[in-house]
Formats: structure tokens, C-alpha cells, sequence
């Protein structure tokens, strides 16, 4: 899965060099940080190059279930929400909102023309919705609170993107499936990112 097997080979680095939890927190948020932000670029390029069927002035599709496909780009916002949660996990519930902004930002910059508002929007709203779930949750249960705030993020994305882009929600379940695979994948690391932190003390922003 692009990303978290960086990030995983990259904190296991920095665990070995551990001597200020705090420092490492907040290295380790920046990592999390420009990952997430790397996402956003990801998935226009993946759109455009990478699938089994691409489809001329159109995306590039991937299978995500028997007889269901789902642009590639899909991929990278499932991805894009775990992240949104480690960012708020290691540098706080400010920075993290501020990265949804400028994320959203950054969405309309590599979008297509036609496709502008409906991306930033989705982007938007969804990173929004992840943060609102994920908030409450964090503290007491950390991969639940991952799986339910990117559950909500990957819903509202999918909904808001398809009907403002094409006003459709035909093809709302393979744009869900295929978000919803990549935040099961990343469940382990999160899942060992929680037993990391209570082993070396590092607590949450």
C-alpha cells in the first residue's frame, strides 16, 4: 500500500534513536504530515496512469470487488484519512484541522478543471467529518476511533464528490469499496503504532 510501508520502515528507524518522547512525537508528525499531503498529488497522477482499464478522457480504473470498478485515485483518500488521524494523534487537533485547509487547497490546485469544486469540496467536508468522529474516539480506542472516522470521511467524500461532479450517485459503491480497502490495510500499523506509543510513553497531542 504506497505510504504506509514507508512510514512503517521509517518509524522503526526512528524508534531506535528514541531519547526525547516529545521530540519523537513531533517528527513523527511531520512525517505523517507530508504523507498526507503527498496523497493529494498521488491520486490525480494515479487517476490518470495507473489501472487495468483506463478509460480515454476518463480515469483509470481498478477492480475493487468481483465486477466492481473504482477510478485508482481512490485509493489515496482512503489513505489520506488515516493519515488526517495520525497527524491529529501526534501534532494536535489544530494542525490537523489546518492541514485539512490547505489539503483542500491543494485538491483544487491538481484537480481538473471540470472537477475544481467537487474535489475541494469532498475533500473538505470529508476530512471534516473524519476529524468530528475520530475526535471523541482517540483517546480511549484508537483503531476504532480510526475505522469509524475514516468510515465517515470515505462516505461523505464519495457522496459529495459523485453528486456534485456528475449528479449521480451510480457509481457510489465502488468509489466506497475501494476507500473502505485501503483503511482495512492500514489498520495494523495503526495497531501497532498504539502498542509502540504505550511501550516507549509517547502520548497523543
Amino acid at each position: 500500500m504506497p505510504g504506509m510501508p514507508f512510514a512503517r520502515v521509517r518509524l522503526c528507524k526512528m524508534e531506535g534513536s528514541i531519547m526525547n518522547p516529545e521530540r519523537q512525537r513531533t517528527r513523527e508528525g511531520v512525517l505523517f504530515l507530508v504523507l498526507f499531503a503527498l496523497t493529494i498529488p498521488a491520486a490525480n497522477w494515479l487517476i490518470g496512469h495507473v489501472g487495468t482499464t483506463c478509460v480515454p478522457q476518463g480515469p483509470c480504473l481498478v477492480p475493487v470487488a468481483p465486477g466492481l470498478m473504482a477510478p485508482s485515485g481512490v485509493t489515496m483518500v482512503g489513505i489520506a484519512l488515516v493519515l488526517r488521524d495520525l497527524v491529529q494523534r501526534r501534532l494536535g487537533t489544530a494542525i490537523s484541522a489546518f492541514a485539512v485547509l490547505v489539503g483542500s487547497g491543494l485538491s483544487a490546485l491538481y484537480a481538473p478543471a471540470s472537477l475544481v469544486v467537487a474535489s475541494a469540496t469532498a475533500f473538505l467536508l470529508s476530512e471534516l467529518a473524519d476529524l468530528a468522529v475520530y475526535t471523541p474516539l482517540a483517546r480511549r480506542r484508537l483503531v476504532a476511533a480510526v475505522i469509524a472516522s475514516s468510515c465517515a470521511g470515505l462516505v461523505v467524500d464519495s457522496i459529495v464528490f459523485l453528486w456534485l461532479a456528475f449528479g449521480s450517485l451510480d457509481f457510489l459503491a465502488g468509489q466506497v469499496v475501494g476507500k473502505a480497502w485501503m483503511v482495512l490495510l492500514s489498520i495494523p500499523l495503526v495497531a501497532w503504532l498504539r502498542r509502540r506509543d504505550e511501550r516507549l510513553g509517547i502520548m497523543p497531542a
